[in-house]
């Protein structure tokens, strides 16, 4: 029980703690996106899931192994993805968002394949965010396109 609260904690944590303000966010919001991204009011939803596959993830792989190594592996990759909206937002550069996101994509790779020796079940839980990781860096690669 210890353990659930700890991930969930932390992912809370880095959550709040990797927020744009406001201004930096409306910014965001103001850019124009993709023609093609008509299922934008549904990417909400999309990364809750994520999450939660996450978090299960984390905790299944925590039980599986008790390895702090693996843990390190999940706090890289979620403040990886986390700082991605944030970097964009500071820097207003959606080439360092695009950078991020094949960055948590690679990492997400990797934990995965690492992850996968001791719970296929944690590993099977990041395919979500491996499969949904492309699509918002391709995203973000062609909004640089339409914001120069």
């Amino acid at each position: 029980m210890a353990a659930a609260l700890l991930i969930l904690v932390v992912m809370v944590a880095v959550g709040a703690g990797l927020n744009p303000s406001r201004e930096q966010f409306a910014w965001f919001l103001r850019l124009r996106r993709p023609a093609w991204l008509g299922f934008e009011p549904f990417i909400p939803l999309i990364w809750l899931a994520i999450y939660i596959c996450f978090y299960a993830s984390a905790l299944l792989a925590w039980m599986a192994s008790w390895s702090w190594g693996l843990m390190g592996g999940y706090l890289g990759l979620l403040l990886l993805v986390q700082s991605y909206t944030w970097l964009i937002c500071r820097t207003r550069s959606l080439a360092s968002g695009t950078a991020i996101g094949l960055a948590g994509w690679l990492w997400g790779g990797a934990l995965t394949v690492l992850v996968l020796s001791h719970s296929r079940v944690s590993a099977l839980l990041l395919l979500p965010y491996l499969l949904w990781s492309p699509v918002g860096t391709l995203v973000t690669w062609q909004m640089q396109r339409l914001n120069r």
